[in-house]
């Protein structure tokens, strides 16, 4: 039995053997044509890239229908690469001047795209890569007649095993025998992470070439809550995982009860469970798991996979759907968190340290023009109902003031147009730095709530990047000092009486909800699939306990013994979730 850790994007357990997906592309040796022969042969690339357009478009229809639109769009950059005036010229130059194969051109010209792509430092960047490479597969495919449709299927329940997954291949992922996902690369934001979440199918990116030694009808198991891949795991392993498979769909048909209940502990404190989502239509299931409202209301997907950067009326009408949607609960909407590749139209070259570098409220403030489109719709949204405004990664009392400044700016020029819009809009930041934590005390005499992000706020307390499988294990919630200084956090908004919220995954994984409520935090906000579980753990707990228990990590200085003593509280609580 071996052991292999990842990262965890997608949670659940799955229990299957390994389906192991061969990656390799269509062989293409170099080869030429004459020259009497170059019209036919551009014919043939033209039709083929005319049917690979088409497949994407189907593709995206068939996920748009299945997921939402906004999975869908996954697709628009593809379609944009196809017919990319660059990209056309290269592949047709190569046939009409060198006398390529339509085949070789597309090998040549795609592998320049991907080996640029691969090489630069930023993450996201890299994704690019994944997108080039996936429609090269597809030209290849139509050009040696291969069935680009053919189902990502299997005939038992597996698990699939891959360096990569394109999102082609997502897109026609066989829905009743995959059980769950296994890739060698890839991190949160990969299109395999986004796609097998909203199939609620348990994945574990990012494992490494470790994958490449295991084979078909290898007995694994996935935990996409830890991030590990067990191989071969003994009887006693497979047991334990599951009774855990089966407590969690017991569990859940059990929390369906509690949706319309208060989160209120025994001893009568109310905590509010508010929601994280990306994408309008998952208002829904805010709704159907009961959630107070959204806590964290994300807005990049207007900016990913699109074709050009949205305008202040894009904006304005995402925002509107989940206002009405959400029928008069409270909204947070974060303004743009991405960094500058992501951009529309900006030109940025690679940066060393993307997590360091221009990004969230940093790009915004550099690129004004975005700012106020997406500033004046949020204003414009804000008499619809109960609407919040948050800046992300400040880190900068001088940040925080040009951000309102330039929002009022904004109320003055809608006055003077009679546009409406709440005078009183509540203004917040998300606390993700440890600059932010120290000088809270000075942040909160000009803003109205923070909401404390304890993705990044690990990352950038530890100094570890949590995309990197080879330093994954040192990124750690438990770590005493990501512990202080949420705890810094919360008390320094209480004392100057500002509303607090947690809304990382801390907050969403049940370990963790006693010591946060024992730490005085009365507001979480968690993806809506996990409100049900973190409700029933509100109704079961005092505050008094959740006190005590808060206290004795605060002695602790080992981060895997706070995990166990919480994991321990749990299973006192629940014995079958911890």
């Amino acid at each position: 039995m071996r052991v292999l850790q990842g990262i965890a994007v997608s949670p659940g357990v799955a229990i299957a053997k390994a389906m192991v997906v061969d990656d390799q592309q269509p062989r293409v040796t170099r080869r030429f044509i004459s020259r009497a022969n170059v019209d036919a042969e551009l014919k043939r690339l033209s039709g083929a890239m005319d049917l690979v357009a088409e497949q994407i478009q189907a593709s995206q229809d068939e996920v748009a229908v299945e997921l939402g639109d906004q999975y869908g769009a996954i697709f628009s950059a593809h379609l944009q690469m196809v017919r990319d005036e660059k990209l056309n010229e290269s592949l047709i130059d190569s046939i009409r001047y060198r006398h390529y194969t339509a085949e070789y051109a597309v090998s040549q010209s795609f592998a320049r795209y991907i080996q640029f792509f691969e090489r630069v430092p930023n993450p996201f960047l890299r994704e690019r890569a994944g997108d080039f490479r996936d429609i090269e597969q597809r030209l290849l495919n139509v050009l040696f007649g291969a069935d680009a449709k053919k189902k990502l299927a299997a005939k038992q329940p597996s698990i699939v095993l891959a360096n990569d997954l394109t999102p082609s291949e997502m897109a026609n992922l066989d829905r009743v025998n995959i059980r769950g996902i296994v890739t060698e690369v890839g991190g949160p934001g990969s299109h395999s992470a986004i796609v097998a979440e909203a199939l609620e199918l348990p994945a574990v990116v990012g494992v490494g070439a470790n994958l490449r030694d295991i084979q078909t009808d290898t007995m694994l198991i996935i935990d996409g809550h830890q991030g590990r891949v067990i191989v071969s795991p003994d009887e006693e392993t497979i047991a334990r995982y599951e009774k855990e498979v089966e407590q969690q769909r017991q569990t859940k048909i059990r929390l369906r009860g509690l949706r319309d209940l208060p989160a209120i502990t025994t001893d009568g404190e109310t905590i509010t469970l508010m929601a994280n989502i990306e994408f309008p239509h998952e208002a829904d299931a805010c709704i159907e798991r009961g959630a107070s409202g959204v806590g964290l209301y994300r807005t990049e997907f207007l900016y990913l996979g699109q074709d050009c950067e949205p305008t202040e009326e894009d904006h304005y009408q995402v925002y509107a759907k989940v206002i009405r949607d959400m029928q008069g609960s409270p909204i947070v909407i974060r303004t743009l968190d991405l960094g500058a590749d992501k951009i529309f139209g900006e030109d940025h070259p690679p940066e060393q340290n993307p997590f360091l570098g221009l990004r969230s409220i940093r790009l915004s403030l550099r690129n004004t023009d975005q700012f106020r489109r997406q500033l004046r719709a949020i204003l414009r949204a804000s008499v619809l109902g109960d609407v919040s405004v948050m800046f992300p990664l400040v880190s900068t009392l001088h940040e925080l003031r040009q951000a309102k400044m330039l929002l009022s700016d904004l109320m003055e020029d809608l006055e003077e147009q009679s546009i409406a819009f709440n005078r009183d809009l509540k203004v917040g930041i998300m606390v993700e730095v440890p600059s932010s934590v120290v000088m809270l005390d000075r942040f909160a005499r000009e803003i109205d709530f923070i909401s404390i992000g304890t993705n990044d706020l690990v990352q950038y307390t530890l100094a570890v990047d949590r995309n990197n499988p080879d330093v994954a294990a040192l990124y750690n919630s438990c770590d005493p000092a990501v512990l202080r200084l949420i705890q810094m956090a919360a008390d320094s908004a209480q004392k100057a009486k500002i509303d607090v919220t947690l809304c990382g995954q801390m907050g969403g994984n049940p370990v963790y909800t006693m010591l946060l409520i024992g730490m005085g935090l009365r507001s979480l906000s968690v993806t809506p699939s996990a409100i049900p579980e973190i409700k029933q753990i509100c109704r079961t707990v005092s505050t008094e306990k959740c006190r005590e228990l808060a206290a004795r990590v605060r002695d602790m200085d080992n981060a895997w013994e706070i995990k166990r003593l919480l994991r321990e509280h749990l299973r006192q609580l629940f014995p079958d979730e911890a």
